[in-house]
């Protein structure tokens, strides 16, 4: 136990040791007197005793001592309150108008009378006019709670509220209810009591002597560091928690998804938010009368109404394409298509359309991928918001097939550390067309993560491609979802603190 004493009174900083020799002398001084006695300031003597008490050496005490003022209250104080006033002149009139209140009280006080009045049930209030109650007649020589405590702070420059009777109380209670009547303060007492360690060390002993904090160059030359008292450390204290800054959990599996593709040779591609129809929809293939295309679906833009689109020569081959296949050999969609429609401007549904750019601006071989927020009509609930992050890719090769396609995929989930199976799909711009799903082991099931395949003729020869391209996209919300083990998908767009202080810098490491 003395080893144990004597470890904790090496560790002790000076200014404990000063507080706790000031309070063997007497333990009923004043943090003000010790801090007189020791020549600390107060912020010192207050966070040593913090510091005492929490090794169990000392036990501080703080008592709160609120006391009650008269700052703006001080005019009403002398000439009594307002409705104090009119009482005085209803005692002999019994009653008297609105109009006439202007006579007795500043104009900026009568509503405040009048309701204090009837408050106080001495008076009633009637088409315009003011009546006495009985309750006032009886109240005319008879001062209130309220006005007795304002006569009692006229007297004193502030009252303990401690002090206070029941009576008084109740009047404080008044006059706290009223605007910049009267002004609490609030004072608190400490006081210090040595316990349980504390009288150990008083036993024990302990010596004040200033500490070295650190070694100059002149202490180490001329030796005087052989004479210095250091102060030993608790390797084994507490420690704070420190928060450093860092990116944002969906920012950083952004970033994951990025030099994974980087890695695997892809260059990054960006688009527009706002679009025209003719690249989120007519490049794709996509009928302009498929469900996609309404208002409950897409955001359409007011401003512009309308985009400028791409050359002539292009959106004719397109539009053909949409009308009766075009040099593709297609059955296509049998329709009359409208240029004006594809004209539209929208808050892009997916980036895909940035994919259809890419190979119109780019000629084979390639390989593409795209990260960037999408826009769809949906009600926000836990697994759906109206705008979400995506990625999507192509690869444009002679010598690329469907093949091709799941082993880049199955190379990309793996990298992510998911298993990774395939499943068919349709999607109206590509054939075949696959679905991709990931395991989860803590769930035993398997989820569907995004869609993929091979893009249709329909959409690579208005583009003037005549080699196999291969296109995938998914959602990164839900594979952030996955990574930190949340169900809502609200909460990677909350400004929640804690969740975002604790979440994981790497991949599995809990911070807790």
């Amino acid at each position: 136990m003395s080893k144990d004493i004597e470890k904790i009174v090496n560790e002790l900083t000076i200014h404990e040791k000063k507080l706790l020799n000031a309070l063997r002398e007497d333990e009923n001084k004043s943090p003000e007197d010790i801090s007189k006695e020791t020549e600390m300031n107060i912020k010192s003597v207050m966070s040593a005793a913090g510091s005492l008490a929490s090794k169990d050496i000392i036990e501080v005490n703080t008592i709160a001592n609120d006391t009650v003022q008269l700052p703006d209250g001080l005019k009403w104080a002398k000439s009594s309150l307002p409705e104090r006033k009119i009482l005085n002149v209803l005692k002999d009139d019994n009653e008297i108008t609105m109009k006439d209140l202007s006579n007795i009280v500043e104009g900026n006080e009568i509503k405040i009378a009048v309701g204090w009045l009837i408050r106080k049930k001495w008076a009633k209030l009637e088409k315009g006019i003011v009546y006495l109650s009985d309750v006032g007649l009886k109240s005319v020589n008879k001062k209130g709670e309220d006005e007795k405590l304002l006569d009692i702070l006229l007297e004193n420059d502030e009252v303990a509220i401690s002090s206070l009777d029941d009576e008084l109380l109740q009047g404080l209670k008044l006059l706290k209810s009223r605007k910049n009547l009267i002004k609490i303060k609030t004072n608190k007492v400490h006081s210090f009591h040595v316990i349980n360690i504390g009288l150990k060390i008083f036993k024990y002993g302990f010596t004040i002597q200033e500490e070295a904090t650190q070694l100059t160059h002149q202490d180490l030359k001329d030796g005087k560091w052989k004479e210095l008292y250091y102060r030993p450390y608790d390797i084994n204290a507490k420690f704070p928690k420190y928060f450093p800054g860092k990116s944002h959990p969906l920012r950083r599996i952004i970033e994951e998804i990025r030099e994974i593709f980087l890695n695997l040779g892809f260059s990054e591609s960006k688009g527009p938010i706002v679009d025209s129809a003719f690249w989120n929809f007519d490049s794709l293939f996509q009928p302009q009368d498929h469900a996609a295309r309404e208002m409950q679906d897409t955001f359409y833009v007011k401003n512009p109404p309308k985009t400028d689109l791409p050359d002539e020569n292009l959106v004719e081959k397109v539009g053909r394409v949409h009308e009766s296949g075009g040099e593709t050999g297609s059955d296509a969609w049998n329709y009359k298509w409208n240029v004006e429609v594809s004209k539209q401007s929208l808050l892009r549904t997916h980036s895909t359309g940035i994919s259809t750019r890419y190979l119109y601006e780019n000629k084979p071989p390639l390989k593409m991928f795209s990260v960037g927020k999408v826009f769809r009509r949906e009600t926000t609930s836990y697994k759906h918001l109206p705008e979400f992050y995506q990625v999507d890719g192509i690869v444009a090769w002679e010598k690329i097939n469907y093949q091709s396609l799941l082993g880049v995929l199955k190379e990309f989930y793996n990298k992510l550390g998911f298993e990774v199976r395939f499943r068919p799909a349709y999607f109206p711009y590509t054939y075949l067309s696959t679905e991709c799903e990931i395991y989860l082991e803590e769930k035993e099931s398997w989820i569907e993560l995004g869609g993929s395949g091979m893009f249709r003729v329909e959409v690579l020869e208005p583009l003037n491609i005549d080699v196999p391209v291969m296109a995938f996209g998914l959602g990164v919300e839900r594979l952030a979802m996955i990574r930190h083990d949340i169900s809502d998908i609200r909460m990677l767009y909350k400004s929640d603190i804690g969740w975002l202080r604790n979440s994981a810098i790497v991949n599995g490491l809990k911070l807790d």
